[in-house]
């Protein structure tokens, strides 16, 4: 579990630990312990490729891993907003955008895919969102989180492709776990009337079903928290 000090990842982190996960290792930015049984704590920053390449050497007495979810991403922070037109494009907010929301995650698979088993279901999955399609951007705006996104989805769609000849059985996929309260998303919920709004733990409850439907014909795609293929 990657990002797991999140809302969305440690809701994740919590249901795995107690649905029969034997181990489960929950890695993030401060590396803090979560309490569970079962559960090992563990510091990656995906801005830094020694970091991730360290936390899945500590991973690989523990390998084959079943299950990877990337569940990091940044819309927003002190600096950065999204942008509602072309004219406020910044090139390091851009930059930015692209090195936690596609980058880091990038180099997690180039580091952990090979941690998955030859043979059996296992799965590599990342948080994306439904603004990364491209065919379903009717309303603009917010060009530095799509477009990273996009690129994410594009990512795992590669990573899928050259998966699937080493490991016939695994899954790579990208999942939008919808609108969800949590830091993310909490100041743009105002214009969310005619959308729900999932608790991190009501998310995380979709997503793993979600992944747990999921057969390896079904690798490379964007899915909705619904289970429901979104173009790309």
């Amino acid at each position: 579990m990657i990002g797991a000090s999140g809302g969305i990842g440690s809701a994740v982190t919590q249901l795995l630990a107690s649905n029969g996960f034997e181990t489960v290792h929950a890695l993030s930015r401060s590396g803090a312990g979560t309490g569970l049984a079962g559960v090992r704590a563990g510091r990656i920053d995906l801005e830094n490729e020694a970091s991730i390449a360290a936390a899945a050497e500590q991973l690989i007495e523990g390998a084959p891993l079943r299950f990877i979810l990337v569940a990091t991403g940044l819309l927003h922070d002190s600096t950065l907003q999204p942008e509602k037109t072309y004219r406020a494009l910044d090139p390091e907010h851009l930059l930015r955008s692209f090195r936690i929301n596609a980058i880091g995650p990038a180099l997690a698979g180039k580091h952990m895919l090979p941690l998955l088993p030859k043979t059996g279901k296992s799965v590599f999955a990342v948080l994306s969102a439904r603004v990364g399609s491209i065919e379903d951007n009717r309303l603009g705006g917010w060009y530095g989180y799509r477009a990273s996104k996009a690129a994410l989805n594009q990512l795992v769609r590669t990573f899928a492709i050259e998966l699937g000849r080493q490991r016939p059985d695994a899954v790579c996929v990208a999942l939008h776990p919808g609108t969800v309260n949590t830091a993310l998303s909490h100041p743009f919920q105002a214009g969310s009337e005619n959308r729900t709004v999932f608790s991190p733990m009501a998310s995380a409850e979709k997503v793993l079903a979600v992944v747990d439907g999921l057969t390896s014909a079904q690798s490379g795609r964007l899915f909705g928290w619904d289970g429901q293929a979104i173009p790309f």
